[in-house]
């Protein structure tokens, strides 16, 4: 009885493993990271950041669409198709003179059998200038004045 049972527990788990060890066929897509920070950045600073992409697939990627979740947030993929094993890049512009917290994301829409649909993120804050602050009113020469 004990045999049978050994045996039985021996097919189950080749079984499992040989299910986790399959080859996903078909375009696969892959990224360097979801999430990027800028950190604390001044208004006006350079708000580019990439994005690499890599198929790791059996065939052909291709990136249909890119869209941000707001007009602050440019992304511009190529959609070129991306053979198995070679990388494209994601370029994301987020536009700093707007000040305060950064928190937006980016959908990436492609023929990928894991992810069709993939959301990177893009955070941080950006602080306005040193010594900006309300804009003060000039008086217009030849203006009366009171007294």
């Amino acid at each position: 009885m004990k045999q049978v049972l050994y045996t039985l527990f021996f097919l189950l788990a080749v079984g499992f493993t040989a299910n986790a060890q399959e080859v996903t066929n078909g375009p696969v897509i892959s990224l360097d990271k979801e999430i990027h920070d800028y950190g604390t950045i001044p208004q006006g600073a350079d708000g580019g950041c990439e994005f690499t992409v890599t198929n790791t697939g059996t065939s052909a990627l291709t990136i249909t669409r890119c869209k941000g979740s707001c007009g602050c947030t440019v992304p511009k993929c190529d959609k070129a198709p991306i053979n198995p094993g070679e990388t494209s890049s994601i370029s994301v512009k987020y536009d700093t003179k707007r000040i305060g917290p950064i928190n937006k994301s980016v959908t990436i829409t492609s023929n990928a059998v894991n992810e069709p649909t993939k959301v990177i993120r893009i955070k941080g804050k950006v602080e306005a200038e040193s010594g900006a602050g309300a804009p003060v009113k000039q008086t217009a020469s030849g203006a009366p004045v009171n007294k």
